[in-house]
């Protein structure tokens, strides 16, 4: 029997201090988006990350044999009488009635998505921010507390900073590695902990097995951005979160094509974030949940080729007479390397690097010939950015600083293409400021 979490539908109960719903629907659903589509399925718990990435979820056409999952670009399903069942009783969420509801291929990419996440349950949305915004507002009752990181994503922070509190939500943010700081911060209101993997730019990687357990403790539901780190670098469920949301704009599809998010946990979490998908119209659209599925069949071969590409221009810049400081968790350097070691089984590739201030950062950007200047991350290209005029313009120099952030800070996110490369591009560069 579990410990009863906060928003749970016993919560108000006098005298209650367990439920069985906590882990347990009270009534079997429906085969539908956590379930077989046809031949290949959720995927088998023997399979490993590369073999679960190419067949879980795919689709078997079974009217032409086509091998790759087809694109249902509909807008509609035709109604029968099963259909309107399913509304009637209250699993129209496992059938296909309208786009916005539900699509064989979103159902295809979900059950892909959840089975390399090691959850029973996925929603895949519009956008990062989509999935993020669902799911958090599903979980807070009227005048609830949020404690989250102070070192979040520029959107999240944006949602929580502008949106939450004009909804009568607070919101108090903490340093993420502080475990009695977040400890600190929870009152008798507070219902939810929100925290990413790996924070942006410097990569410092959080224990979320500690967060978890703070969670758990105080009853507490724990969401988690692991966008950075992937599910092929951590299972942030095995740790105590109770839902995982991911940008799968950025390395999920790995092909800066498309912007897309995924929200991935218990059924029962699943069932109650959708009602908030249906009512802010954050569907992802057929073609797009295609491009997604099909990028996914590949990411531990380019999760592979980003951790080493980038644990070698690390290893490069931090040789570099011009480089002042390097922050990548596979370097044993990096404060968190031994934490890193023991929870991630793939460092990714993303490196924070520092000149010697933000003009002569601006000037290696414009230098570099074969690495992109553009915002976002996760791509087979290497993209290059200065957080001082993106991510965290809307900072002062003093707020940054004490963040951590240096003056002369470079965010890079390293590709797929042979380091070699990559390094001679930026060894050419450094050369010429």
């Amino acid at each position: 029997m579990e410990q009863l979490v906060k928003g749970d539908p016993a919560a108000a109960l006098p005298g209650v201090g367990t439920v069985k719903w906590v882990n347990e629907m009270g009534r079997k659903r429906q085969s539908g988006p956590s379930q077989r589509l046809s031949g290949h399925g959720s995927g088998s718990t023997t399979w490993r990350p590369a073999t679960t990435a190419v067949h879980a979820g795919t689709h078997d056409d079974p009217v032409t044999g086509a091998v790759g999952t087809p694109i249902y670009q509909t807008s509609t399903f035709i109604l029968g009488e099963d259909q309107y069942r399913a509304v009637e009783e209250g699993y129209a969420r496992d059938r296909f009635i309208y786009t916005r509801y539900g699509n064989p291929s979103q159902w295809a990419v979900q059950e892909k998505l959840a089975a390399l996440e090691g959850a029973e349950s996925a929603i895949v949305f519009s956008s990062g921010m989509a999935a993020i915004s669902a799911t958090v507002l599903s979980m807070l009752d009227k005048g609830a507390h949020v404690v989250a990181s102070n070192e979040l994503y520029g959107g999240t922070y944006n949602f929580f900073h502008h949106e939450l509190p004009s909804l009568g939500f607070t919101v108090s943010y903490v340093n993420p590695r502080d475990m009695s700081a977040i400890e600190a911060a929870i009152q008798p209101n507070t219902m939810v902990l929100y925290f990413e993997t790996m924070t942006n730019p410097l990569v410092k990687v959080v224990d979320m097995p500690a967060i978890g357990e703070l969670a758990r403790r105080h009853s507490l539901r724990l969401v988690v951005d692991a966008t950075f780190t992937t599910p092929l670098g951590m299972h942030p469920l095995e740790h105590g979160a109770h839902v995982v949301v991911h940008s799968c704009t950025k390395y999920l599809n790995g092909h800066s094509d498309l912007v897309a998010g995924v929200a991935m946990g218990a059924r029962k979490h699943m069932d109650a974030i959708w009602p908030r998908l249906l009512a802010f119209g954050g569907c992802l659209d057929p073609h797009a949940c295609f491009l997604l599925e099909r990028s996914l069949k590949t990411l531990p071969l380019r999760m592979r080729a980003h951790a080493e590409g980038a644990h070698a221009v690390a290893t490069f810049l931090q040789q570099h007479p011009k480089i002042r400081e390097v922050h990548y968790p596979g370097l044993p350097s990096h404060p968190d390397h031994a934490l890193a070691k023991k929870l991630l089984s793939n460092m990714g590739g993303m490196i924070a690097f520092a000149v010697e201030s933000d003009a002569m950062a601006l000037k290696l950007l414009d230098r570099l010939q074969l690495m992109r200047q553009a915002t976002s991350l996760g791509g087979v290209e290497t993209l290059v950015s200065l957080p001082y005029n993106t991510s965290h313009a809307a900072y002062t120099s003093d707020q940054r600083t004490r963040l951590g952030i240096p003056a002369g800070c470079v965010r890079l996110s390293v590709g797929i293409e042979d380091p070699q490369d990559l390094i001679a591009d930026l060894e050419q560069a450094l050369a010429a400021l």
